[in-house]
């Protein structure tokens, strides 16, 4: 028996490493990282947000997801302007072909989430994510 099965935090992340393994799998057909898939999807529902909005809502360092940007820029599924309102800020949206990809993703989370849910049921989804939650803002 492992010492650590006890402790909440290591429980946490076991469960995050097997979710996050299959999510990866799911989303490598379509050349594609869970934190991509999350770059697309809050581009996709907050159009000419700026890469500062998005990179802190997703807690990436800026610095990282320069990179990550400049990667789904140049594969031609983002599109990066000056913003308007702040010369210093780029604003961000999903080209044709980036909202392609994220609506073939999205159909591969659907797949994945519902792998997650027959293993914990739909009462006990929700009971993990109220849980999660709570966590959440423990600092």
């Amino acid at each position: 028996m492992n010492p650590l099965n006890g402790y909440v935090g290591y429980a946490l992340r076991r469960a995050q490493g097997v979710i996050y393994a299959d999510f990866n799998d799911t989303l490598s057909r379509l050349d594609l990282r869970p934190g991509q898939f999350a770059v697309l999807a809050l581009i996709d529902q907050n159009p000419g947000t700026t890469q500062s909005s998005v990179s802190t809502a997703l807690g990436i360092q800026k610095a990282n997801f320069v990179a990550t940007i400049a990667d789904l820029e140049d594969r031609g599924f983002v599109v990066r302007r000056k913003s308007a309102s702040d010369g210093r800020s780029y604003a961000l949206d999903l080209t044709a072909r980036g909202r392609r990809l994220l609506q073939r993703a999205a159909q591969l989370q659907s797949v994945h989430e519902a792998r997650v849910i027959e293993r914990l049921g739909i009462a006990g989804r929700q009971q993990l994510l109220e849980l999660l939650d709570k966590l959440s803002d423990l600092r």
